[in-house]
């Protein structure tokens, strides 16, 4: 039976996304999947990765549509952009070791 230590250690313990290497994709896939997973907010960075960012509310003004700045998102928005930033951030670290 797995541990959340060896879980952990799977999911690159040491604060780093796991390294890819082709032949082993399935497993980093699981091991990138856990790394996020363990993050702050790791649902909502995993969500993001697959099904993609948050589409950026805009707000109608004197009949002007725009998009909300940053500090005009609701709180689950700035986090779902947060988070979107984390993967982001996650996936293009690349192979670390």
């Amino acid at each position: 039976m797995t541990t959340l230590a060896d879980k952990s250690l799977l999911s690159g313990g040491d604060n780093k996304p796991p390294m890819l290497e082709k032949h082993l994709y399935d497993s980093w896939k699981s091991r990138m999947e856990l790394y996020m997973m363990n993050r702050p907010h790791g649902r909502m960075i995993l969500a993001s990765v697959e099904k993609g960012p948050l589409v950026w509310p805009s707000i109608t003004e004197d009949g002007v549509t725009r998009l909300k700045e940053y500090v005009e998102l609701t709180p689950a928005e700035a986090i779902q952009a947060d988070c979107d930033i984390k993967a982001i951030k996650t996936h293009s670290q690349g192979p670390t070791n």
